[in-house]
């Protein structure tokens, strides 16, 4: 287990990422991140019915990155949780 010094602390100012957790039981899960393209893969639509989906607030919740949009597939997930149904007039 390595320690980390009271100057190698100091030095991080939050603008960089440190080489090193400063922590050493320290642990980031990242979300999985889907473009356009893979979305439209995984739920067999086409990449123009995602974008309909977007603008009309229909898809999947979705983030901007700069021009980028991006899908958490945990938000997939949800969506398609909550659009689940047991009979066709459900709605």
């Amino acid at each position: 287990m390595q320690n980390t010094t009271s100057l190698q602390a100091a030095e991080y100012t939050g603008t960089t990422l440190p080489p090193e957790p400063l922590h050493p039981d320290a642990s980031v899960t990242m979300p999985k991140l889907w473009d356009q393209k893979t979305l439209a893969q995984y739920l067999g639509k086409s990449t123009a019915w995602c974008e309909r989906a977007r603008w009309c607030g229909e898809g999947p919740r979705f983030i901007k990155l700069g021009r980028h949009v991006r899908y958490r597939a945990d938000d997939v997930l949800a969506w398609i949780e909550e659009n689940a149904r047991t009979c066709s007039g459900e709605g």
